[in-house]
């Protein structure tokens, strides 16, 4: 899987202690039952997936990947998962089908399956691309589709909140608009699921579960950049964004509007997540493919390059593992094909209502954790910093912590021969930060009523296997674990270096005591040398004056 032998061997034994401590609680009990009693159960929503067609757009994503690894683990007699996958990095859609089975969370279904050929045989390729006209995808595999597809799940999506707007608008709003269409062509088709965000309606301080009116006309948008150029768009952007921050927001909530027109034709639900972060239980806890939202922010805090953020550290942020939102979307789904249509077919997954956690709690746990359990390798400073309520203090900071020390250390590699790097890093960090801050700075609260009572309506067994709510989540542990799984799985820093990795921290940290030290010790002979040449300046005044006034 990986270019050396060595990083093989560390992955395969830290990952197999991952799955172990995963799954070693199967065998405790639950709500009163034992593993046993709970396993007699029925799984109705396993039951409702059984030998069905499954067309995913985003299966090759952060969350699609979950989602595919979840239905054949959880249901070993599914039909087909046909994924729609485009050519990517000089990989055709097969050898990025092949990577994506070979990773660290299909490890357990590996396992399980013996291998990944028979994971292979129930997924059905679809080459195309969501964001080309028709989909690109061809004729023999568009009357596959329509002839044997059950349901379709939406998921594909640009998640770039700066992204370019026709590209944004090409991707989520027209991509939506062409599968849509696909859609209303199957001929078996029991439900469409659109996956949404929270944060696209974001002029609503309180987003219940129901439509809202669309920013725009998504169809005279499509229209609009199909013909327009880049520069036309670019100069246009503002005034169509209007109050929302950013081309994300905007495109998402253009892409519910055209699946809220859809249901009139087809069964179709809008499921709105929060913040998408990584894995809680299971297969692999902590796991994820990316450095986005917090995870980025604690690898950055870890390793000493973040050191101050303009956010309102007492407000709090809407977070959703992964897992918990896959078991949602199949759930969703097992009660619309049992119930059919209900009152609202607008569901939202968010965890505030259930914990809370602001952003200063998060910073605290997360620098906490990789100063004293689970430090990270070339940690460039002693991890520090704070939140700053003022933008101008927050750039001071940013000034004297961010830029100068990444320009000395720069300066310093090049003059040894090595590739600068921090001020690269810090671009890309103050690039995030500028679209980050809007959510850092406000607030937004959220109504989850469908899937609280969705919870009640299952199992015992369905509520150990397809948990939907946040409750029992451990901050301070699911922390630890995103931070060992990043470590291991994105910046491939394996657990035999962690005893280096402490050592290295224990320097750091003197080093940073004694460059404080320095550095006040300086401030104070500067201000000494200061008021010793003022009082010298005030003496000799005082003795010209009295002379003067002598004479």
């Amino acid at each position: 899987m990986y270019a050396c032998r060595k990083p093989v061997a560390r992955y395969v034994i830290t990952l197999r202690g991952f799955v172990s401590r995963t799954f070693k609680s199967a065998t405790m009990s639950s709500e009163g039952y034992s593993s046993s009693e709970l396993d007699s159960m029925p799984d109705r929503i396993a039951e409702t997936f059984s030998g069905m067609n499954l067309l995913v757009t985003g299966g090759t994503g952060f969350m699609g990947k979950v989602l595919v690894e979840k239905l054949l683990r959880k249901v070993p007699d599914i039909g087909k998962i046909m994924l729609l996958v485009r050519p990517k990095k000089g990989k055709n859609p097969k050898q990025r089908l092949e990577e994506m089975l070979n990773d660290a969370l299909f490890e357990k279904l590996r396992g399980l399956r013996g291998g990944t050929a028979p994971l292979i045989e129930k997924i059905q390729i679809i080459d195309g691309d969501v964001s080309a006209p028709d989909l690109a995808i061809s004729d023999a595999d568009r009357q596959i589709i329509t002839d044997e597809v059950h349901m379709v799940i939406h998921a594909a999506a640009t998640i770039r909140f700066d992204e370019e707007l026709k590209k944004a608008v090409l991707l989520n709003v027209r991509g939506t608009k062409l599968v849509l269409e696909l859609a209303k062509k199957c001929k078996n088709l029991k439900l469409f699921i659109h996956i949404s965000t929270a944060y696209c309606h974001l002029h609503e301080k309180l987003l219940e579960e129901r439509p809202y009116p669309p920013p725009a006309d998504p169809h005279k948008i499509i229209d609009a950049v199909e013909w327009m150029d880049e520069e036309t768009i670019a100069t246009i952007t503002p005034k169509l964004l209007s109050k929302l921050p950013n081309s994300y927001a905007f495109t998402k909530a253009l892409g519910e509007a055209l699946a809220v027109e859809a249901m009139e034709h087809i069964p179709l639900m809008i499921l709105r997540p929060s913040i998408v972060i990584p894995i809680w239980q299971e297969p692999v806890p902590g796991w994820t493919d990316n450095i986005n939202g917090p995870t980025g922010l604690l690898i950055g805090a870890g390793k000493g390059v973040i050191r101050t953020m303009y956010c309102k550290s007492n407000s709090y942020a809407d977070y959703l593992p992964v897992d918990v939102f896959i078991n949602g979307i199949m759930i969703c789904a097992w009660n619309y094909i049992k119930n059919g249509q209900t009152s609202t077919n607008v569901v939202n997954f968010t965890s505030s209502a259930e914990i809370k956690v602001t952003w200063l709690e998060m910073i605290d746990a997360g620098r906490a954790i990789v100063m004293n359990r689970v430090p990270l390798n070339g940690v460039v400073w002693y991890p520090g910093g704070s939140m700053k309520h003022s933008r101008f203090y927050h750039n001071i900071c940013a000034l004297f912590f961010h830029w100068i020390p990444a320009i000395l250390i720069d300066t310093l590699l090049f003059c040894l021969g090595y590739k600068p790097v921090l001020m690269r890093v810090h671009r890309r960090i103050s690039k995030g930060f500028d679209v980050f801050e809007y959510y850092t700075n406000n607030q937004w609260d959220f109504k989850s009523d469908i899937a609280q009572s969705l919870r009640k309506s299952l199992n015992p067994r369905e509520r150990r296997d397809y948990k939907v709510d946040a409750i029992g989540l451990d901050i301070l542990k699911y922390f630890e674990d995103c931070i060992r799984a990043a470590r291991i799985f994105i910046l491939k820093e394996y657990d035999d270096t962690l005893p280096a990795a402490r050592r290295h921290m224990k320097v750091m940290w003197f080093v940073d005591i004694a460059t404080r030290f320095l550095f006040w010790a300086l401030i104070f002979y500067w201000i000494s040398g200061w008021i010793s040449t003022f009082y010298s300046f005030l003496t000799t005044s005082s003795e010209i004056t009295h002379q003067a006034i002598v004479e």
